[in-house]
Parts: C-alpha cells; structure tokens; sequence
C-alpha cells in the first residue's frame, strides 16, 4: 500500500505526521491519503501522487505508450 510506502519513507507515521505539521493520531487514522493532503505527502516522502491516490491521479502514459497510440 502507498501509504505504508510514504511512512516508510520517511521513518514512520510520527515523520511523515511531523512533516505535514499534523497530528500521529490524524496519519494513523489514514485508510488512505486524505484528497487534501496528497501533495503534500508527495512533497515529504517523495512518493508520487500517482501512487497515493491513482484515483485522484492517474499514471500518465510514458513516451514509448504514447508512442504506439
């Protein structure tokens, strides 16, 4: 889950908590990435937004796919 990722990135829910200027308790109770907060969860981790919430933002197309369009 892209969310474990993003923890794991930066050493944890109490990190990435710190990072965003929230609480632990609001990131342990993350099912996943808040809409609001994905940007900036991007932006500690370096996770991508793609990768949070595909739903929100979708993977784009890499040139070779766009290539045999």
């Amino acid at each position: 889950m892209s969310l474990d990722k993003a923890k794991r990135a930066v050493g944890g829910p109490g990190e990435l908590a710190r990072r965003l200027g929230i609480s632990i308790q609001a990131v342990s109770q993350w099912k996943k990435v808040p809409g609001e907060r994905v940007l900036a969860v991007e932006r500690a981790t370096g996770v991508s937004r793609s990768s949070l919430r595909p739903d929100l933002y979708p993977q784009e197309p890499s040139a070779s796919e766009m290539a045999s369009l």
